[in-house]
């Protein structure tokens, strides 16, 4: 049995901590099917299980003396991952990087601006955040292709590889074309169980976000939206400070609190169509749950989402640009997709870390 390490900044925990779940959805998959999987996380104080997944903190790690054979690294960052790399990779006979999307991006560049509330709190951050981007993407630029005869590198979307190249300046000569493009998961609930369409519907739009203060989330946009067809009801589940800074129209509806799995299929049930618009984008996971749910789904015409949903029948695409001063309408159908799931997603990468 081949024994993996994966090492991540932070993991899910048994105290509701759901940061990075799609790794975890991977871990529970890969036990399920043969690999022997241990966590590296950098955030944790103490170890722990999670879901039958032996989780490490990095003190415990340093204090064992178990052999692995894989090295997986999701969203490495210089801080720890590139430290860790450079101490241990030697002991490591294959390494494979899963990039999700900030850590290799020029973020000042590739995310939108953002709101008025967050600038002067932000400003110190943002040049702080770009001499961080500059030393992270020259570190990368020079260490991965040194690894690239034992490594794998896997992107969540074309798209999202492409400006991988643009701000690395690394092509795939330079990591020996052991290049792969493969979406994450769905969590399993999802996989599981369908949309009912049948149920009475108190929605008509809902919208899912983890965090409503990063303007790439386009809470604006949705409020226009709203206010624009004051006969249709909106829901809005997220955390964030929006709304203690602009006005929330009657018709919205919002849960300011994170959902378990199971509570967001209850409010997406209650709901005839999905509204997920976002300024930019490397996959879109929450949107890709929903659609495999079944839930007709309505997203912004950008060339990102239509490389992920392109050939999903529930899914429709509107210009961010013109969206406010039209009425959206739902033109999908109830239909889920199973292209996002578990077996035709980490099932890939299986073959990966196998050979």
């Amino acid at each position: 049995m081949k024994r993996i390490l994966v090492v991540v900044q932070n993991y899910p925990n048994n105290d509701g901590g759901v940061a990075l779940m799609y790794v975890h959805t991977r871990n529970k998959y890969y036990v399920q099917h043969g690999l022997g999987v241990c966590v590296l996380n950098f955030s944790a104080e103490q170890g722990y299980f999670k879901d039958g997944v032996k989780v490490l903190s990095v003190e415990e790690y340093n204090e064992s003396k178990e052999i692995y054979d894989v090295l997986v690294l999701h969203a490495p960052n210089v801080r720890n991952h590139y430290r860790f790399l450079k101490k241990n990779e030697k002991s490591f006979e294959h390494i494979v990087f899963f990039f999700h999307g900030h850590e290799v991006l020029k973020l000042s560049k590739t995310y939108p601006k953002p709101y008025d509330y967050m600038k002067t709190s932000s400003t110190a951050r943002r040049i702080f955040q770009d001499c961080y981007d500059i030393f992270k993407l020259a570190i990368w630029r020079k260490y991965l292709p040194k690894l690239a005869s034992k490594s794998d590198f896997i992107f969540v979307s074309k798209c999202f590889y492409d400006e991988f190249k643009y701000y690395t300046k690394i092509n795939n000569n330079d990591l020996l074309n052991h290049i792969h493009i493969i979406n994450n998961s769905v969590g399993e609930i999802f996989e599981e169980k369908k949309y009912d369409i049948n149920t009475t519907k108190k929605y008509d739009y809902i919208t899912i976000r983890n965090m409503l203060d990063e303007s790439v989330y386009c809470v604006d946009l949705l409020c226009k939206v709203a206010e624009n067809n004051p006969d249709k009801k909106f829901l809005l589940i997220g955390r964030g400070q929006y709304f203690l800074h602009y006005n929330k129209p009657k018709n919205i509806d919002w849960v300011d609190r994170f959902l378990s799995h199971e509570e967001m299929l209850a409010y997406i049930d209650q709901s005839k169509c999905a509204l997920m618009l976002t300024r930019r984008d490397t996959q879109g996971v929450m949107s890709c749950e929903l659609v495999t749910y079944g839930i007709p789904l309505i997203t912004s015409d950008l060339p990102i989402c239509h490389e992920i949903f392109d050939g999903v029948i529930n899914v429709s695409f509107v210009n961010n640009d013109a969206l406010c001063n039209v009425d959206i309408s739902i033109e999908g159908v109830s239909k889920g997709t199973e292209k996002y799931n578990s077996d035709n997603t980490i099932g890939k990468e299986m073959k990966i870390l196998s050979r």
